[in-house]
């Protein structure tokens, strides 16, 4: 509770800083003689819009209620594009699907992801190329995978800054980790980390939803649409994916990625024949 206190303390006056800075400058545009210094100050009006816009939306959900992540990531790209990238003419693309998180562990996984792109942006060198950063989230089992992807080649210093950092400390307090790949021509970053039991519910009840009923008789039991959540985490399924190797049933509190498992996911979603559907 002091922690949420704080947080919520800091945003404020972030808020009334930026809201502040906002007045002074519009003012002084307003006052100055010239049109290329109302330019230059109108931009930085922009500008100040953009990083506002970015704070409130990685501002903690109120409430208790599940929210979804997809939505919450596609706030916080479309203001991180405002506010920076559009500026350094990188193009972002985002391809999520319905997640639903606890909204505590939403803004967590917001703030890796922010600072994933941001380090993307200022680190990597894209040469000729017209720069790109992706996004994609999705959930296989009870783990959500999270892919931040660039068309750029990084420096070994670059690539060990201290928002990668960050994000690996902001990473065990999902249970989760970050693995990382890179080569001439592009750098990655994966983040994967256990759904908790009331999340894992909420997705398997949207799969339950989503799953066409049959129009005939079939062999699947009654309970065959819920199996079908089981089976997704199971490693004794031959249907089971082969990007990841969740532990089978419901996650549990506290409960670590292995190793491997991540390692997999970040091999899979790197090979060459692997597809990002973009929306």
């Amino acid at each position: 509770m002091e922690q949420g206190i704080l947080l919520r303390e800091l945003n404020h006056r972030i808020n009334n800083g930026l809201a502040s800075a906002i007045n002074l400058v519009s003012a002084a545009a307003v006052r100055v003689e010239g049109a290329e210094a109302k330019r230059a100050l109108s931009d930085v009006v922009e500008l100040l819009h953009g990083h506002a816009d970015v704070q409130q939306a990685l501002a903690m959900p109120k409430g208790k209620a599940l929210i979804d992540a997809a939505t919450y990531i596609r706030m916080m790209g479309s203001a991180t594009r405002r506010s920076l990238l559009d500026r350094m003419n990188i193009r972002l693309v985002v391809a999520t699907e319905y997640l639903p998180l606890q909204p505590e562990r939403c803004r967590r996984l917001g703030m890796i992801v922010h600072g994933l792109v941001t380090e993307a942006a200022k680190h990597a060198c894209f040469d000729a190329r017209t720069g790109e950063i992706r996004i994609k989230l999705s959930r296989i089992g009870a783990v959500v995978n999270c892919v931040v992807l660039d068309n750029g080649s990084r420096s070994a210093r670059g690539a060990a800054g201290n928002g990668l950092r960050i994000s690996n400390d902001l990473a065990k307090g999902l249970a989760g980790r970050v693995e990382h790949g890179s080569g001439d021509e592009f750098t990655s970053v994966v983040l994967s980390f256990p759904l908790r039991e009331r999340e894992w519910q909420a997705n398997c009840a949207i799969a339950e939803r989503r799953i066409p009923r049959p129009s005939r008789r079939s062999d699947v039991s009654p309970s065959g649409t819920s199996a079908l959540c089981t089976r997704a985490s199971s490693p004794d399924q031959d249907s089971r994916p082969t990007a990841i190797r969740p532990d089978p049933g419901p996650p549990r509190g506290g409960q670590q990625l292995s190793a491997h498992a991540a390692a997999d996911v970040l091999g899979e979603l790197l090979s060459p024949g692997h597809r990002m559907d973009v929306s």
